[in-house]
């Protein structure tokens, strides 16, 4: 029988993941096992699996949602990942992660992590758009942080968040699914934001969300750069160049660590 897996779990701004070297795994992570790991009854229990990869030119960040799929990116995940490379002294100098969505450079500072997040785009045009969905008609500004994101003004995020979102997420206008966020101006440089996640539904913070909607209400809505996004988990800054290069800082902070078990490591090898 295998020794159990080493990982360790951390959050950030409540959004929490396992995070773990797949050299620690005896067979490879697939969608079934990380349906199994992230289930909150049977297995550890996370929003998603954080794969750090170290057989590369620089460290590599995979992320796997908690319904198998994999996402381009992840922005509370990547402040995770850095200070995880950081802790064991694995970091590189220049700070430089490999995603889904290409290079990311970090700069760890004790819990606060800002990342270089690129530059964001607008692929259907710096506009808003309207959408028929199940759930009702709604205004949306489509954003790219090299993953999906449809971005959608609302006085109240918290009260559409788990029915509009879920019905955003899967609409044909977004053949590959998308994130949604709902967000609330709060102020000149200040917005509530509340998210539905694709593939994992409603979580207490997404960075590439918060940077997405960072951009459409600097954008949209004139907002002042940097903009202060309040999430359920706590607040990001995020800051929009005029060129749409996005720098986002905020926490991130180790939970546990230790092994999943050797009944839990012998269900995941007979997936």
């Amino acid at each position: 029988m295998h020794e159990g897996i080493a990982f360790e779990k951390w959050q950030g701004l409540g959004n929490h993941y396992v995070v773990t070297d797949p050299a620690a795994w005896p067979f490879p992570i697939s969608a079934a096992r990380a349906r199994l790991v992230c289930d909150r009854n049977f297995g550890v229990g996370a929003d998603g699996i954080l794969e750090v990869r170290m057989d590369g030119p620089m460290p590599e960040m995979r992320v796997w949602n908690p319904d198998g799929s994999m996402a381009e990116n992840c922005g509370n995940g990547i402040r995770m990942v850095a200070r995880y490379l950081d802790a064991a002294g694995a970091l590189p100098a220049d700070g430089s992660i490999l995603t889904g969505a290409g290079e990311v450079r970090v700069v760890v500072d004790g819990s606060m992590v800002s990342v270089d997040m690129g530059q964001a785009r607008f692929p259907a045009g710096e506009a808003d758009e309207a959408l028929e969905t199940p759930a009702g008609s709604v205004t949306l500004a489509e954003v790219s942080m090299g993953n999906p994101h449809a971005v959608i003004r609302h006085d109240d995020p918290d009260a559409v968040v788990a029915t509009i979102g879920p019905a955003v997420e899967v609409a044909d206008r977004f053949p590959q699914r998308t994130n949604v966020e709902f967000i609330r101006r709060d102020g000149p440089s200040e917005i509530t934001m509340r998210v539905w996640e694709r593939g994992a539904g409603v979580t207490m913070a997404c960075g590439t969300g918060a940077c997405a909607a960072a951009v459409a209400g600097v954008r949209l809505d004139g907002l002042e750069a940097p903009v202060t996004v309040h999430l359920s988990g706590g607040d990001l800054v995020i800051d929009v160049a005029d060129d749409l290069r996005v720098t986002m800082t905020g926490p991130a902070d180790p939970i546990y660590s230790g092994r999943m078990s050797a009944a839990l490591t012998s269900r995941l090898e007979a997936l």
